[in-house]
């Protein structure tokens, strides 16, 4: 069964301003719902995660600074939202439920966190509306753990996964790749192990055949026993934060290809849904929910 991380604080309302990036949260389940795509029982909600699983990735000062409140007013301007302890408790549950995703990945091959995705969150930073980097918690979980001996990070979105690259810059057994605008945000790039910045208004085909080039390559040469994937829609020609020139229609197909792969290869894979900011809300869920479809289609 498609298991689906969600909690009604995903959507958590915000001040004037600050609220239409949330509107998808709520509106993703909803209308898979509506459809007949999943049911009620393919929905969690997650806990709040331990401490000691944040401290495995997050500096222990930054994780106390945003537990306590106290993270000085100019790195919540880093982060664009204003701190607050909802704020707070979403991020340790997107956080916990990438965690439970892995596990139901292991056992049917996929799952999503209808959140997450937060890749812009260093060791000791927020930026660009991410506090904890969710998917890079879960990595780090996989290991203690020792459910997993080599990971890839497959970080789609448009924007460069800047914290992802800095937490694992000298961590061998997590492969980290980012497929993004290259004059997008962050303007100061870090190093991912491959980055394949991208031109401004670059459209479907020249998108596929960089990414069809570079990613059976690396799950090759990585040989991860588990894959995370950020599947980002802010790639699409709609969006107003990017800068690439995606159809809808391309952006299904992209993660056709990325899903297909992870099932030939047998690598449970984790979905966390990234950014995604066209100026029409429905293009926004359309492309979100394309994603699930494509994952009922091939697992189920």
């Amino acid at each position: 069964m498609l298991k689906i991380a969600f909690d009604p604080i995903y959507a958590h309302p915000l001040p004037p301003g600050h609220r239409f990036p949330m509107l998808k949260y709520e509106l993703i389940p909803a209308q898979l719902l509506h459809e007949g795509v999943i049911l009620a029982e393919n929905i969690f909600s997650p806990k709040p995660i331990s401490e000691d699983k944040i401290l495995w990735t997050h500096d222990e000062n930054y994780w106390h600074q945003l537990r306590d409140l106290t993270l000085p007013a100019k790195e919540q301007r880093r982060i664009g939202f204003p701190l607050s302890a909802q704020l707070v408790e979403r991020e340790i549950r997107i956080a916990q439920g990438t965690i439970d995703g892995c596990h139901f990945a292991f056992q049917n091959g996929i799952a999503f966190n209808v959140a997450g995705g937060t890749h812009h969150a260093g060791s000791n930073w927020g930026e660009g509306f991410c506090m904890l980097n969710d998917q890079a918690i879960a990595a780090n979980y996989l290991l203690k753990e020792a459910l997993a001996k080599s990971v890839l990070i497959v970080d789609l979105d448009v924007h460069q996964g800047n914290g992802t690259a800095e937490i694992f810059a000298h961590q061998p057994k997590v492969f980290t790749f980012s497929m993004h605008g290259a004059n997008n945000f962050p303007y100061r790039k870090e190093r991912s192990d491959l980055d394949i910045p991208l031109p401004d208004g670059i459209e479907d085909d020249a998108y596929f055949m960089l990414l069809k080039e570079a990613l059976p390559k690396l799950i090759k040469e990585v040989k991860p026993d588990f894959i995370f994937y950020l599947a980002g829609v802010d790639v699409l020609a709609t969006d107003k934060l990017g800068k690439l020139a995606l159809s809808k229609e391309g952006c299904k197909a992209r993660d056709e290809f990325v899903l297909q792969l992870c099932q030939a290869n047998q690598i449970p894979v984790q979905v966390s849904m990234g950014g995604g900011y066209s100026t029409d809300i429905k293009d926004i869920v359309d492309a979100h929910c394309n994603t699930y479809k494509t994952a009922v289609d091939l697992y189920f």
